[in-house]
């Protein structure tokens, strides 16, 4: 009995150790330069300082860097810095062709703009927005913190710790696609991000 407890034991530690070896924590910016990155449409996205600048063009259109992997069930978080109007965003399970995007955004916005709520470009709007309570989380001209966790249908997004938003929907659940970040439309606009951090869950 003891030696099948204690095989039982090395399984459970087995199983453990291949889940962290095939789910664990993965940077998806490696602050040199845009490998694993693809650049959507004239504005501009570079390096410097080990940060991953977005800037507006002068198209002052929109804009996208998106992953060259797909991604479904994750837990990614990203810290980001807004100058300017700070209009931005975190797409996930999206799809790019020219600057056309489809897929749902985590919103990154000026103050009072529903940063934090679910988006779908080219889609339904507004899926959610969180209370406008919530807002303060926001630190407007200073490091934040996001956290998106998406599983199957279900999402939710954290900013600096507080939770924003809780969403289910059918069609989310069942997509794949890319992680992209977006300038908006309008021109000047500058937002700073670093520690872009995924772990894919099953």
């Amino acid at each position: 009995m003891t030696s099948l407890k204690y095989l039982k034991s090395l399984f459970a530690v087995a199983a453990l150790l291949a889940s962290t070896l095939t789910f664990g924590q993965k940077d998806l910016f490696n602050g040199k330069d845009l490998t694993g990155w693809t650049i959507y449409g004239t504005e501009k996205w570079y390096v410097e300082d080990g940060l991953l600048v977005a800037e507006s063009g002068p198209d002052e259109q929109y804009g996208y860097l998106a992953t060259d992997k797909s991604y479904k069930n994750f837990e990614l978080t990203v810290d980001f810095k807004q100058e300017a109007n700070g209009n931005s965003g975190v797409f996930f399970r999206s799809s790019i062709e020219g600057t056309k995007i489809t897929g749902w955004q985590a919103e990154v916005a000026p103050p009072g703009k529903s940063t934090g709520g679910i988006y779908e470009s080219y889609g339904r709007g507004w899926l959610i927005k969180p209370d406008p309570a919530k807002d303060k989380a926001l630190k407007f001209g200073k490091w934040n913190t996001m956290k998106i966790r998406v599983v199957d249908d279900k999402l939710t997004t954290w900013l600096n710790g507080k939770e924003m938003i809780t969403l289910q929907d059918e069609k989310i659940g069942n997509a794949t696609g890319s992680i992209a970040l977006q300038i908006h439309d309008g021109g000047g606009i500058k937002v700073y991000w670093k520690n872009l951090r995924i772990t894919e869950l099953p």
